[in-house]
């Protein structure tokens, strides 16, 4: 389109306009005239033939045709009266924005939600710019409709066609209306800059009841306008605005209905107290870090309505409060030496950290309010007993008193018999004696007494007392309470505590860490269910009578005796106990359990238990190995499933019954013997997984006693003096992964039962590192254990060469006849190596690996051959190798690859040359990822001929190129 007429506003300045076909003005403009039902006014009637005709000349006079399409920017800045704005002249935006809303509004049938109009022009965008200038102003063209026509390329110039392409917003006032309750005035601001339906949404006065201007600038005059603009508003708050006092002034003037008003940091006159008389609908009123008057005149406040008042942080010489109705009173921080109240129905009463208040104001201000229920009267340090007395007999109705940090009261002749809450932080008048007048207040449930640093016991007996706080009392040492209701007890930090009795039937949570000096615990709570006693070094071994069946928790779960290093003998009989802590018990050598529904023991840092017994437990796993000075073991676990006594060097006798044990770690229990072995495969025949690793003790005897477990799978005899298998071969029937490292004294035919005998035919993983086999015994077992998948022949010193090619003959001995790698002749091939991983790291005297097609290791997916500083040559042909590692094979020369699938190559210090590599790589087609680093002969330079060489490389490692 060529004119600006012809043009929905998108373009140039980014301006928004709204897309009028002329057929439809035209042929709704009698329907539509005659249905509004009010919408329109006289003047909209007159206004749109002329627009028509307006419209038809302005086609005229840019060469267009009638039936094209027209569009025309207009301009929508219309009251839902139909009156026009104030800030802008009747023009044909106006009557277009009625007209069109009403066309919407007969199209989709739908209730409305009619909202209170705004001068967009001038008012609203002057609102989003002290609301927080996050916009640029934007005039009513800017702003699109409801309903967004797009151009289609290829009907535009088809009108028709055009506006049943259009993409409308089928969103109702009333619908977009509950969305918008959910807004705040920031986010209602940038709605209403979406389209004129969020704009007149976002205008309800049901969104700006409460006109929050806190700290953001705001001149009178467009607080005026927004008082006016919603005289309906309920709540204001101009903290941090300037100009407090003439805007407060304002908002009582102009708002009627006002309830809530908050004001702050600035000075108010005299004459805006006086006006709050006049705001008869004012419910509450905040004023923060003010000050009042001009520094030395009474400030008076008088209002029969005023429920709440919060003078916070304010100057005043003096100031005097009439409120009748008046229930809660905050001057807290306020700086006033005089205060008069006259508030017969005040509830509540906040004088908190005013420190000009003498004791005579104070007690004249709280003696006035008969019906007085909350008093904070802390960090008032003048407050004496004397006031308190007088208090207490005026105020019936006193339930909660904060006098912390008063260090002038004692309470000793002080009775508040209907407190309930009571917090005396600090206050260093409270001592022992002060007990018995807080033992009258028998409605008390909250007593706090942190840092009192003259307290040194407490003996309350009272019925009603839930929560209870004694933090940071120096001298306090002995803690007495009887409440059937107590719930919470908080003490910590209290280094002179030595005894606690406690009576409670609701108490379940009892946590005294850190308690270094006590040492008398006794306990009647029938609910306690747990107990946190961590790092009461002083605690002794009495504790165990106070926990154990009998001893007064009949309930306790959880119980936790971290780093109580006077614990030597432990001792718990419990049918409740469900999770024991001892860790860090380092004096601890005895450990007697008797709690068959214990499901978790630690034992972290019992570095002296020497003996231990578990009889019966519910535990299902359980770690001994921390305690490497454990002789004794004696475990009754029907539900245990994994021991593991590693590291128990000294451990010489142990009974285990365990029927469900299925892992059994013993790992460097080097006083083992076969008998206690036994004894154990025995009374756990469900075992799986034998670990005895470096138990030199362990002989042919115990080894004989693994029949009595079928289902043993895994078994680890490595660093051990075993001479003879045979005992293993004869009763592990289905055992499949058999370790055996470091066992030197095997000889070379201790392994011919597996590869001639068919011994263990389950095996599938066998590790022989750093063993003696010779190079023979090795060959056969390779060649004779073709069921094998894990083999590991780490760092044997006899292993000479690993040539699969050149012994055929040797190894068809054993019962392997080679044959042809065709596989069309499958009638006289030997069974495939079921081969998967193999790995010979740091042998020293291999130096030749050759795996041929004819070695049937199709299967073979990993090889690692690092650390062979001696290995020169490898020829691998293997169909589904993926890995292979050669690094620091320093003598390494000739590699030769045929692998199409190897996907990982390492060659990290080898002494081999860059053709050499393209050579080996040049048919594994799938290689991603290349080491070559710290190789002396491969320049970094050169990398781009062996990505030639292999294109699938992703990762190639060098070393830095030499500057």
């Amino acid at each position: 389109m060529d004119s600006d007429d012809s043009e929905l506003g998108l373009g140039g300045a980014g301006e928004l306009g709204l897309q009028i076909s002329f057929e439809r003005a035209k042929g709704k403009d009698k329907n539509e005239n005659s249905d509004s039902d009010g919408e329109f006014d006289e003047k909209s009637e007159d206004l749109l033939p002329w627009m028509i005709n307006d419209v038809r000349s302005r086609c005229v006079d840019n060469g267009g045709s009638g039936s094209h399409e027209v569009k025309m920017d207009v301009n929508l800045n219309l009251r839902l009266s139909g009156e026009p704005s104030s800030s802008n002249s009747l023009n044909i935006a106006t009557e277009t924005e009625n007209f069109d809303r009403f066309d919407h509004d007969m199209q989709n049938k739908r209730p409305k939600v009619h909202s209170f109009s705004l001068d967009w022009v001038t008012n609203f965008e002057t609102e989003i710019h002290y609301l927080g200038p996050l916009h640029e102003k934007v005039d009513d063209e800017d702003l699109p409709d409801s309903s967004v026509t797009l151009d289609n390329a290829e009907n535009k110039n088809d009108p028709l066609q055009m506006e049943d392409s259009g993409v409308r917003m089928d969103l109702t006032d009333d619908l977009l209306h509950m969305v918008f309750t959910f807004l705040e005035h920031m986010d209602l601001c940038r709605a209403a800059r979406v389209c004129r339906q969020w704009r007149d949404a976002s205008s309800h006065e049901d969104f700006w009841r409460y006109l929050n201007f806190e700290n953001h600038y705001i001149s009178v005059q467009q607080f005026e306008d927004m008082c006016q603009r919603y005289p309906n508003a309920t709540s204001v708050n101009v903290y941090g605005t300037p100009t407090i006092h003439l805007l407060a002034m304002k908002a009582l003037s102009s708002l009627r209905n006002l309830e809530v008003l908050t004001l702050g940091k600035g000075q108010l006159g005299e004459t805006f107290f006086q006006a709050l008389t006049d705001c008869h609908m004012l419910k509450s009123l905040t004023i923060d870090d003010a000050s009042l008057g001009n520094g030395n005149q009474e400030i008076v406040i008088y209002h029969d309505r005023l429920h709440d008042l919060q003078i916070v942080k304010c100057r005043v010489i003096r100031i005097s409060i009439r409120c009748p109705q008046l229930e809660t009173l905050s001057l807290k921080r306020s700086s006033m030496p005089h205060a008069f109240l006259n508030c017969p129905l005040l509830r509540e009463l906040d004088i908190a950290s005013c420190h000009k208040l003498s004791d005579a104001a104070i007690r004249a201000a709280a003696t006035s309010c008969p019906l007085l229920e909350s008093l904070d009267m802390s960090n008032c340090s003048c407050v004496s007993d004397e006031t308190l007395q007088e208090i207490a007999r005026a105020c019936r109705h006193l339930r909660i008193l904060d006098a912390s940090y008063c260090p002038n009261i004692s309470l000793e002749s002080v009775r508040l018999q209907m407190l309930t809450v009571l917090k005396l932080h600090s206050c260093e008048g409270i001592t022992s004696a002060s007990m018995l007048a807080i033992a009258s207040s028998y409605m008390l449930e909250v007593l706090e007494l942190d840092n009192c640093g003259l307290l040194a016991s407490v003996s309350l007996e009272l019925p009603r007392l839930k929560n209870i706080r004694l933090v940071h009392c120096r001298k306090f040492a002995d803690l007495n309470l009887r409440s059937t209701l107590l719930s919470s007890i908080t003490v910590s930090n209290c280094p002179s505590l030595q005894r606690i009795s406690i009576i409670s039937n609701a108490l379940k949570k009892l946590v005294l860490r850190k308690q270094e000096s006590l040492k008398t615990l006794a306990l009647q709570c029938h609910s306690l269910q747990e107990v946190d006693l961590t790092e009461c070094e002083s605690l002794t071994d009495s504790i165990c009578e106070v926990f154990s069946s009998g001893g007064g928790c009949p309930v306790l779960r959880s119980l936790v005796l971290d780093s109580c290093e006077s614990l030597t003998t432990v001792s718990f009989e419990s049918t409740s106990l469900v999770s024991l802590s001892l860790g860090g018990c380092r004096a601890l050598t005895s450990l007697e359990l008797k709690c068959p529904n214990l499901e978790h023991v630690s034992l972290d840092g019992c570095d002296h238990l020497q003996t231990a017994s578990f009889s019966p437990v519910g535990l299902r796993s359980l770690n001994m190995g921390i305690c490497p000075k454990l002789s004794e073991l004696h475990i009754e676990a029907p539900l245990m499933v994994s021991l593991e006594l590693k590291g128990c060097g000294v451990l010489s006798e142990a009974f285990i019954y365990c029927p469900l044990l299925t892992s059994l770690d013993a790992s460097f229990c080097s006083q083992l013997r076969d008998d206690c072995l036994s004894a154990t495969t025995s009374s756990c025949p469900v075992i799986e997984s034998l670990v005895l690793m470096s138990c030199p003790s362990v002989g042919p005897d115990g080894l004989s006693s693994l029949h009595c477990l079928p289902n043993l799978i895994f078994l680890d005899l490595s660093y051990t003096f075993l001479v003879n298998l045979q005992p293993v071969f004869d009763s592990c029937l289905y055992l499949k992964v058999l370790k055996l490292q470091a066992c030197k004294y095997l000889s070379d035919t201790s392994l011919e039962p597996l590869y001639k005998g068919g011994a263990l035919p389950a095996l599938c993983e066998l590790d022989l590192s750093y063993g003696t086999l010779c190079q023979l015994a090795i060959e056969e077992l390779l060649a004779g254990c073709k069921n094998l998948t894990h083999v590991s022949l780490n760092g044997c010193v006899n292993m000479h060469d690993l040539d699969w090619g050149i012994n055929s003959d040797r190894l068809s001995e054993v019962g392997t006849l080679y044959g042809s790698f065709d596989s069309s002749s499958s009638s006289s091939l030997e069974p495939n190596r079921l081969l998967q991983i193999l790995n010979c790291v740091g042998c020293p005297n291999i130096k030749k690996v050759v795996i041929p097609p004819t070695a049937r290791c199709f299967d073979l997916s990993s090889l690692n051959l690092s650390l062979s500083s001696n290995l020169k040559e490898v020829d691998l042909s293997c169909c589904n190798l993926f890995f292979l590692n050669l690094s620091n094979c320093n003598s390494l020369e000739i590699l030769k690859l045929d692998c199409p699938r190897l996907t990982s190559l390492f060659l990290q210090s080898c002494n081999i040359d860059e053709e050499t590599v393209e050579t080996a790589i040049l048919h594994c087609n799938m290689l991603e990822t290349l080491d070559v680093r710290f190789c002396p002969k491969i320049s970094p330079l050169s990398m781009s001929t062996v990505r030639t060489a292999c294109p699938s490389l992703k990762r190639i490692f060098t070393s830095l190129a030499p500057t």
